[in-house]
């Protein structure tokens, strides 16, 4: 089995690096655990004080339990992933059946910066992107996903996904292993990955 990391800012491209490397490898082969699905419940929290939850530091994930389920699955198990509501900002009942597979992925904003993580992995992936870029496809995806108004979404950008971008997610790139600029469109870089990837699943 290979763990392989993907991390890069809100917007900077992960999910279609993700997607591109699922559709070059054999059907069945790839499981994915997204970071976002490891935040931790917030449901003791009262309602009015959850908007103000910061989504994009490390100490909001479960680290432990994500941890967890790396190591069940590389024992061969099948975990059940739990899921999250950004509307509600609460952990959800429904969890994900996950099967042990040959490549796991581990995506996320901030799934460099943890030394437990970075430990597990054996390939580590930043997807780097402008981060005008970024900011565009963020406004996009959370007034259609996540309800918010283009205001909120720039109030937000500014008084937290800017600075905590520059406090913890760009100094994790020293971590990685390889570097994508432009996102998922650099066919040259994903390319370079996949290879990788099948070359290390024919040597197991």
């Amino acid at each position: 089995m290979i763990i392989i990391g993907i991390a890069g800012g809100t917007g900077s491209g992960k999910t279609t690096v993700v997607n591109k490397i699922i559709n070059s490898l054999p059907q069945g082969e790839v499981a994915v655990l997204p970071q976002d699905s490891y935040y931790k419940d917030s449901s003791h929290i009262p309602v009015e004080e959850r908007s103000k939850i910061n989504f994009d530091e490390p100490a909001a994930i479960e680290w432990s339990l994500l941890a967890k389920h790396i190591r069940e699955l590389k024992e061969g198990k099948t975990i059940e992933m739990p899921t999250y509501s950004y509307l509600t900002c609460t952990r959800q009942p429904e969890t994900v059946t996950v099967e042990p597979r040959e490549v796991v992925i581990v995506e996320g904003i901030l799934v460099l910066t943890d030394p437990m993580m970075r430990e597990m992995m054996d390939v580590k992936v930043f997807v780097d992107a402008d981060a005008d870029e970024r900011l565009i496809r963020v406004i996009a995806r959370d007034c259609v996903e996540r309800g918010r108004t283009p205001i909120m979404v720039l109030n937000r950008y500014q008084d937290v996904l800017k600075p905590m971008h520059e406090m913890y997610i760009e100094p994790s790139k020293r971590y990685a292993d390889l570097i994508v600029p432009q996102g998922g469109s650099n066919v040259v870089a994903i390319q370079l990955l996949t290879d990788y990837i099948e070359s290390r699943l024919r040597k197991a």
